[in-house]
């Protein structure tokens, strides 16, 4: 519901996060609610914000316990804001901090409110194990006694398959396959080579050591932990060494995809705040980019597409929203969940029959100037702590549009259960 008579441009001040760390590492004791805290802390020194009461604050994680059910907001409470900012968490698996994003986004946009916060965490070392559900359903039945004998006649049932945890599943419910096993699927049918995958694999390592000694993370991250930059950048990677590797979800000798081309489990926190114009004018506050437009999409991975195809279908239908070309951009960032699924979408993009049969479109959206492509780095060097990329890559793509000086960027990030999440940003 618009409050006020216009839509308000939605400024993005900025972000920051802690480093993205290898999964089992750095972060292996802590949990979402020590990282997302500390990435809200990061942006609340940044931009003197403490004491502040923002409008509202939206953040959420893939991998969550159930005693998170309030996570976003005792992380606000404990990040120096105050403590009559609100929180909501919000779960869309790898898009939900671009997701966030462009929720706080359209509230300012829609005068609802005049700033925000927007974030994302994971932890996949700190995984909730849980027990069968017909563990879970004994203990319940023995809760729902009256009597004695009522509580204590379940346990009766009770057996050693009981006591065998559960780990959080990594394979789509319908499909049964993992997102790397998805993954391969679409490298066959779109004949992605292992070679293309090892070369843009290893341009994200090397666009990200890059941006490190240029100093460009230098106020994006923050030292958390005794960890001062993403502990998963290989800086001594090379084809040679990359193409080493054995393929990690198809043996039969036909696999591409391995450990180097893909993204590893990740531990991390990001976060971004967003704001009116005006709002952030008025307090002297830097505006390094507007966001513009937002996209969510779905394509059917059970029977049509690929897994990881939705945002080749979600970014077309953004770039109608915005009367743009595909080509009409100084900066692409494309998540790269695998190297594979990047190459896949521009592909797609590229090819005549795809854009004609599943997009409607006349032509192809055609090609993108690869050297705009990632600059900074992609997830495959990065990390990816699923939730949190998105935060990550708007406040990455907001300073280098402010470093430019002007400009428009695109981004693009896919998810699990066939979904994809895009965005423009302009200065």
């Amino acid at each position: 519901m618009l409050v006020g008579s216009e839509v308000r441009r939605v400024a993005i001040v900025g972000g920051a996060r802690i480093p993205f760390a290898r999964a089992h590492g750095p972060y292996a004791n802590l949990t979402n609610q020590d990282m997302l805290t500390a990435a809200f802390k990061a942006v609340v020194d940044k931009f003197a914000l403490k004491g502040e009461r923002l409008g509202d604050a939206g953040a959420g994680a893939v991998i969550k316990h159930s005693k998170d059910w309030d996570l976003v907001r005792e992380c606000v409470m404990a990040s120096g804001l105050a403590f009559e900012t609100p929180g909501f968490d919000l779960q869309r698996a790898c898009g939900t901090s671009l997701e966030t994003t462009i929720i706080i986004g359209s509230k300012i946009a829609l005068g609802q409110i005049d700033c925000g916060l927007a974030g994302g965490v994971d932890s996949i070392s700190d995984p909730p194990v849980v027990f069968s559900r017909e563990y879970q359903q004994l203990l319940l039945r023995s809760a729902r006694g009256r009597t004695f004998w009522e509580r204590m006649r379940p346990f009766f049932g009770l057996r050693l398959r009981h006591f065998k945890p559960v780990l959080p599943g990594v394979v789509e419910q319908r499909t049964g396959l993992s997102m790397g096993q998805s993954c391969e699927l679409m490298a066959k049918q779109w004949k992605i080579t292992r070679e293309e995958q090892d070369l843009l694999a290893l341009e994200s390592h090397k666009r990200a050591a890059a941006a490190y000694d240029a100093g460009f993370y230098d106020d994006l991250i923050v030292e958390y932990q005794g960890l001062k930059a993403d502990n998963n950048i290989r800086r001594d990677t090379s084809l040679e060494r990359l193409a080493k590797l054995k393929p990690s979800f198809d043996s039969s000798g036909a696999g591409t995809l391995t450990a180097g081309n893909s993204t590893p489990m990740t531990d991390g926190a990001a976060a971004v705040f967003l704001a009116s114009e005006d709002w952030a004018r008025a307090r002297g506050l830097p505006i390094q980019a507007y966001l513009r437009y937002g996209k969510v999409g779905a394509v059917d991975f059970v029977h049509k597409e690929g897994l990881l195809m939705a945002p080749a279908y979600t970014v077309p239908r953004m770039l109608k929203d915005a009367g743009l070309k595909l080509q009409d951009f100084d900066y692409y960032e494309i998540h790269e969940a695998f190297a594979a699924q990047v190459l896949c979408t521009l592909k797609a993009w590229e090819s005549a029959e795809f854009c004609r049969d599943r997009l409607g479109l006349p032509q192809p959206l055609g090609r993108i100037d690869r050297a705009r492509l990632n600059v900074m780095g992609g997830s495959v060097a990065i990390g990816h702590p699923f939730a949190a990329t998105g935060a990550r890559i708007v406040a990455t793509l907001a300073k280098l549009l402010a470093q430019k000086g002007g400009g428009r960027g695109l981004i693009s990030v896919c998810t699990a259960g066939g979904m994809g999440v895009a965005a423009i940003l302009e200065r």
